[in-house]
């Protein structure tokens, strides 16, 4: 089974608000995750349905069909940590965190051999047969060096 993964970085939510949107959507098919995140009403269902159509069009783009994936893992990490003071009492501040997370998305795609793959196959052998040569002459050109040498040295 092949991957296809998309990133989201720091998206202004905390992870703990977050990651209640992405248990929802886990293990789920592609279709099915973005008609629930359609209708959820969470603020991070938005950013997280545009998140898995963006590896939906990775995993397009790579050659797979859209109705054969499925949301393998979403995982929600803490990203940095914008730091603010809030005035209290007596001159005093507290402090107030303004938490960000960095979002992952992987899609299981089927193995299905892709046309793409089909070529590079097919080009390897002409690869080999070009490094093969290029060894040669790389040879050729080695052992001439040391006789080159060894003539100025007896002199």
């Amino acid at each position: 089974m092949a991957h296809v993964t998309a990133k989201l970085s720091n998206y202004r939510q905390s992870p703990r608000k977050v990651r209640l949107v992405a248990e929802y959507v886990k293990g789920k098919a592609v279709g099915d995750a973005l008609a629930r995140l359609a209708l959820l009403p969470k603020r991070a269902a938005d950013p997280v349905m545009k998140l898995v159509a963006s590896a939906v069009a990775n995993a397009k783009t790579a050659g797979y069909n859209e109705a054969d994936l499925k949301v393998l893992n979403l995982t929600v990490d803490e990203g940095a940590i914008l730091y603010r003071r809030m005035p209290r009492a007596r001159g005093r501040a507290a402090p107030i965190r303004k938490r960000t997370s960095h979002l992952k998305v992987t899609l299981l795609a089927p193995d299905a051999v892709k046309p793409a793959e089909e070529k590079k196959a097919k080009k390897a052998p002409a690869k080999k047969a070009e490094a093969k040569k290029a060894e040669k002459v790389e040879k050729k050109t080695t052992t001439k060096k040391p006789a080159a040498k060894a003539k100025k040295e007896t002199k």
